[in-house]
């Protein structure tokens, strides 16, 4: 059983999640995440679960540590976890979902103590080879709340059993495990090279919900390093003979 927490979000573009912990409850979360905690609470480093847990988070990308938020004090106290970049954070109540949901790698902020963090592969060929961003899902599993970011605007979809939805990899934030996940290529020459939406798509078949964002992580970046690649071009200036 998950720790049964309470919450509170602050903020609009750059959000705050601020978590309330009765004594004994706590709060789990990737390495970096904390942005202030009350006296009384600890933190508490580990794997999250053994080795192999910690290396496959390795490997992936992800920090090797998950840190725990304990409650040591017989009052209430507070810990808060700040958003990585501009966007939303989505409370999601993992019984309401049916014990589970994937996000992606980069989505997880935190989760109530008790609530399962593991890292997902894609389960077919083509979703493990070209799936970009979407390659690395991590599976969140328990029945307590858990927090995912979305960068730029949040959009939630449900889908009808049978009903498809072709989704940029990037944009995916998280989704149900009862929605079928894959990665299909781009079909046409001129759109496969031309298109500038990459060679492939992440195709979603329902029954469940989907959450979208709008500015991944990856695309930010991407602006960020082309930006400065003008500015210092500008700097240099032309080539001269």
């Amino acid at each position: 059983m998950a720790d049964e927490i309470d919450y509170h979000l602050f903020g609009n573009d750059m959000q705050i999640v601020e978590i309330e912990l009765d004594g004994g409850e706590g709060v789990r979360a990737e390495a970096g995440a904390m942005l202030y905690m009350d006296g009384g609470i600890e933190m508490q480093t580990s794997s999250g679960g053994g080795l192999f847990k910690g290396f496959k988070r390795m490997l992936t990308g992800e920090s090797f540590f998950i840190t725990t938020f304990l409650n040591n004090a017989k009052e209430r106290r507070k810990v808060a976890f700040a958003a990585p970049f501009p966007g939303r954070i989505l409370p999601l109540d993992l019984g309401a979902l049916g014990g589970s949901i994937l996000c992606q790698k980069d989505s997880f902020l935190c989760a109530a103590r008790g609530i399962d963090i593991e890292v997902a592969f894609t389960r077919k060929l083509g979703a493990g080879l070209f799936g970009g961003e979407g390659f690395i899902l991590q599976k969140l599993q328990g029945d307590g709340l858990a927090f995912v970011h979305a960068g730029g605007t949040l959009l939630e979809r449900t889908l009808r059993s049978g009903e498809t939805l072709m989704v940029d990899t990037g944009c995916l934030c998280a989704l149900a495990t009862s929605v079928d996940y894959d990665i299909k290529f781009v079909g046409g020459f001129k759109n496969a090279l031309l298109g500038g939406e990459g060679l492939f798509l992440a195709r979603l078949e329902g029954p469940g919900k989907v959450y979208l964002q709008s500015l991944p992580l990856s695309r930010l970046a991407d602006r960020i390093l082309e930006a400065g690649r003008v500015t210092r071009v500008q700097a240099v200036g032309p080539d001269k003979d």
